[in-house]
């Protein structure tokens, strides 16, 4: 495992604190008055998603965090738990918490696959893609000059969500959503 100088501490990075992998948010290196500078961050911590803000010195290394990603299917949902396959063996099931998967779960249709991050051999976080393509299943149809809301209407999608839209939306329509967001992106 690589070790980190302070300033190679930056987004999207993973490193171990305490033996505990944080995802990297933000980082900004500055120097106050006549000291050394310090790389001020914002970690997440994967397992249990807390937000901290850690400093660190021109002296501090940190390890970079040894996570590996493999495919995973998602089957189905059933009070709570979602059970997942290897993509090429449905034979291996096994099953997640909603808390293990995050606020993406909502855009997981069945049979679309996702990375799992492993860390010390257990899932600890799945990454699904950042744009997914979903049918509408409801929508509200439009009234002419119904713009007080900003021209959006609230649609339901084949997984169960409901996001805003554009009021020229239809049931049918197959529309991109952005997952990280929750929001409308585009019609596909």
């Amino acid at each position: 495992m690589a070790m980190l100088e302070y300033n190679e501490i930056l987004p999207k990075k993973v490193i171990l604190l305490d033996e505990q992998p944080y995802e990297v948010l933000d980082a900004h290196v500055f120097r106050k008055q006549q000291r050394k500078p310090v790389n001020q961050t914002k970690l997440r911590h994967l397992i249990t998603g807390k937000v901290t803000e850690q400093a660190f010195h021109v002296s501090e290394k940190v390890e970079e965090a040894d996570l590996s990603t493999r495919p995973i299917k998602f089957l189905y949902e059933n009070r709570g738990e979602y059970y997942f396959c290897a993509p090429d063996n449905p034979r291996e099931r096994f099953s997640l918490q909603a808390d293990v998967i995050g606020s993406g779960r909502a855009f997981m249709k069945q049979n679309s696959v996702a990375d799992a991050l492993i860390f010390n051999e257990q899932i600890i976080a799945l990454k699904i893609p950042v744009k997914v393509d979903l049918v509408v299943k409801e929508a509200p149809p439009a009234v002419k000059g119904d713009t007080r809301q900003g021209g959006s209407k609230q649609i339901t999608l084949e997984t169960g969500a409901t996001i805003n839209a554009p009021l020229f939306i239809n049931e049918g329509d197959v529309v991109r959503i952005n997952t990280e967001l929750g929001t409308y992106v585009e019609r596909a």
